[in-house]
Order: C-alpha cells, then sequence, then structure tokens
C-alpha cells in the first residue's frame, strides 16, 4: 500500500516513505466555485442520470439544464389564418435536457463573473 498512516502518530501521512502531513489541508479544505456545486440536489446523495438531448452525454438530472419548448404543430402562415378565424391550436411541450457544456453552447446558460457564481441563477 503506497499511502500509509504512521501507528504511533495517526496524523501522519506517508506516501513512498515521504511525509505528507502539511498536505492534509489542502487535500480536504478545496475552494468552492459554487454554492451549490453546480448541481441542484441539496443534501439528497445521489440522483439518477439523464442523457443530454443534444450529444447523449450522461448528466446527473439535478445537474442537467431543462429547456422548455412548445413547437408549433401547425405551419406559421396557416397558423395565423387558423388563429384568425377562432381555432384553437394545441401545442405540445417538450423539455430538453442539455449538459452544461453544451447548455453553454446553445445560450441557455451564460458563464457568470466569479463572484456572481456564488448566488442562485434567475432566469
Amino acid at each position: 500500500m503506497l499511502f500509509r498512516k504512521i501507528q504511533n502518530n495517526p496524523n501522519k501521512i506517508m506516501f513512498k516513505n515521504v511525509d505528507l502531513s502539511h498536505l492534509k489541508t489542502r487535500i480536504y479544505n478545496l475552494p468552492k466555485k459554487r454554492k451549490s456545486g453546480g448541481r441542484g440536489k441539496g443534501g439528497k446523495g445521489r440522483s439518477d442520470f439523464v442523457q443530454c438531448s443534444n450529444c447523449g452525454k450522461p448528466v446527473p438530472r439535478d445537474k442537467a439544464k431543462r429547456l422548455r419548448a412548445r413547437p408549433s404543430l401547425v405551419d406559421p402562415s396557416l397558423f395565423k389564418e387558423l388563429r384568425s378565424s377562432g381555432t384553437f391550436i394545441a401545442r405540445q411541450e417538450v423539455y430538453k435536457l442539455y449538459c452544461v457544456s453544451c447548455a453553454v453552447h446553445f445560450g441557455v446558460t451564460k458563464v457568470r463573473a466569479k463572484d456572481e457564481r456564488k448566488r442562485a441563477y434567475r432566469r
């Protein structure tokens, strides 16, 4: 085993006979880029995966960026005529889930400044 703790001193961490105890604070106290860690799960633990609608990459459901689209099933010129005659035209809601890189690429989310990342994003 490469990492080992000295039996008489449990705080001393050794790697190939080199003392790494001074690095212990760095390992456990890494800086956080976002307050939420880029996810919306809170303290729930593990969440299920979904596929990105663009690239197919598996993404945790709470991390994926969700976009609601309501595409029209009718041609726009025909839509105007039907609407003026008083016809109700139903639209189907389609939810698209994007990974973070695709969401940034398509403009679903913007890259924010360092001090703005800690605050919740409002659309």
